[in-house]
């Protein structure tokens, strides 16, 4: 009779750990996908961060009209300072004979103090500057030096109050708020006010001037200027001159591409970078043999073969190596692309183009701002808002796109591993099931192969 063997636990396990591997085997693949998947979307996260650079750097060079394109200095900056726009005429200004505008300045006597009350009763002060009369009532409670010093401020018009103490009294000083001879004063009071009486070339109780108020006079290669204040604003066109003491100085105003040129040397290294991170992510590393024939080190990027990210590049390193503009290439300003596409910079070179011809390197410094920013803008995707800061209008660029596309099939594949997973989980529970079902009935069977051998043989013993 032949016999029933049972079938051992450790051929089951086996068996259910073969089929759990090839159950396995397309969910593995659909884990690399995924892990394929977001290496992409970190590269492109990097290459976003290196073209979002690129595109603060342009805004330096977004209106080139704004950046200062010249440079002033002043011989003695004891006696004038200066400061220049892009307006500005070049060329060599004589300063002479400098005197400063003044302030109208006036001093009353000797008094007890700032706080003592001053004698005569209440009153006012009528002030009077080029043809304009002010007037200023003092009551009781005010006083004082100090409180008629503090009503005058209070009006905050043409004439300034301040109290000067020592040790043997207080004086009150009566000051114009500007220079210039038009702000001369004259000052009559009532009452105990009338002590500060002023008018210029008439008599007076308390009051001495100090200092008449007077214009800034000089000459300017020549010719004669006046002003009210000491500051110029108006005689040589973009140019500010600050008076600062008497004397004589000379205004120097030259072309200087400097800030200009800082700022391209900002956007090509920027552009550099960009270039770098994509040349990074889609670069092949091809492996190295060894003298044994030992093959190792190939790599590559995630985003090997990517058109997008290559086409990104090269509209990068095309608008430096196709720019022209008013008859001046980017070579001639010193911006150049090598054979292994790094972007280079020569502030030399652009100075002695500048020197030459400003206007066409402006124009070319707009048109590398326009190029670069409508790739970076095509990368990136646009916004602009209103007054109020809401986003009116927005574009999607195409980095995003591309990332949102990407996390969608992400998103896909995980729900896909899932319903496999779970899948394979009632195969695998249903298989178990069914090798316990097995696996008894083959016990069974063995012992009752086992009950009839013992009852067969002992049938045939006994005949």
């Amino acid at each position: 009779m032949s016999s029933v063997s049972a079938l051992g636990s450790s051929q089951i396990a086996s068996e259910i750990t073969t089929v759990e591997t090839r159950l396995q085997a397309p969910v593995t693949e659909l884990q690399n996908q995924v892990t394929t998947e977001q290496a992409q979307i970190s590269a492109w996260g990097v290459i976003s961060g290196s073209v979002s650079t690129l595109a603060q750097a342009l805004s330096n060079i977004k209106d080139v009209a704004t950046i200062s394109s010249r440079n002033i200095s002043t011989s003695n900056s004891n006696t004038a300072t200066a400061t220049a726009s892009n307006l500005a005429a070049t060329g060599t200004y004589n300063l002479t004979s400098i005197s400063l505008a003044k302030s109208q300045e006036i001093y009353s006597s000797l008094l007890g103090s700032g706080a003592a009350t001053l004698t005569g009763g209440t009153g006012s002060l009528v002030f009077s500057t080029g043809g304009k009369t002010e007037t200023i009532a003092i009551g009781s409670g005010s006083l004082t030096l100090n409180g008629v010093a503090a009503a005058i401020n209070k009006q905050a018009g043409g004439v300034q109050a301040s109290v000067i103490g020592s040790k043997t009294g207080a004086r009150l000083v009566l000051q114009s708020s500007s220079t210039g001879s038009s702000a001369a004063f004259s000052v009559s009071g009532t009452g105990a006010l009338a002590q500060f009486d002023y008018s210029s070339g008439s008599a007076h109780v308390g009051e001495t001037l100090a200092q008449s108020a007077v214009d800034a006079t000089l000459t300017m290669n020549g010719v004669p200027i006046t002003s009210s204040t000491n500051t110029l604003g108006s005689a040589i066109t973009g140019v500010t001159i600050a008076l600062a003491g008497a004397g004589s100085a000379v205004v120097s105003v030259s072309s200087s591409p400097t800030n200009l040129s800082s700022s391209v040397q900002a956007v090509a290294t920027t552009l550099n970078a960009a270039v770098a991170a994509i040349t990074k992510e889609t670069k092949f590393t091809a492996p190295t043999t060894t003298a044994t024939g030992t093959s190792s080190g190939g790599s590559a990027g995630p985003l090997l073969g990517n058109f997008s990210a290559t086409e990104l590049k090269n509209e990068l390193l095309t608008s430096i190596s196709q720019l022209v503009a008013s008859g001046v290439s980017a070579g001639a300003v010193g911006l150049s692309v090598n054979s292994s596409g790094t972007i280079s910079f020569n502030s030399t070179s652009f100075a002695a183009e500048y020197a030459k011809n400003p206007t066409a390197v402006q124009n070319l410094v707009s048109d590398l701002y326009t190029s670069l920013t409508g790739i970076t803008n095509g990368a990136l995707g646009t916004s602009s808002g209103s007054a109020s800061g809401v986003v009116s209008t927005k574009s999607t660029g195409f980095i995003s796109a591309t990332t949102t596309s990407i996390n969608g099939l992400i998103t896909s594949i995980d729900a896909q591993v899932v319903q496999i997973e779970k899948q394979n989980a009632a195969q695998l529970k249903l298989l178990q099931q069914q090798y316990t079902i097995a696996e008894s009935n083959a016990s069974n069977a063995s012992i009752t192969q086992t009950y009839l051998g013992v009852f067969l043989g002992s049938g045939s013993s006994s005949s």
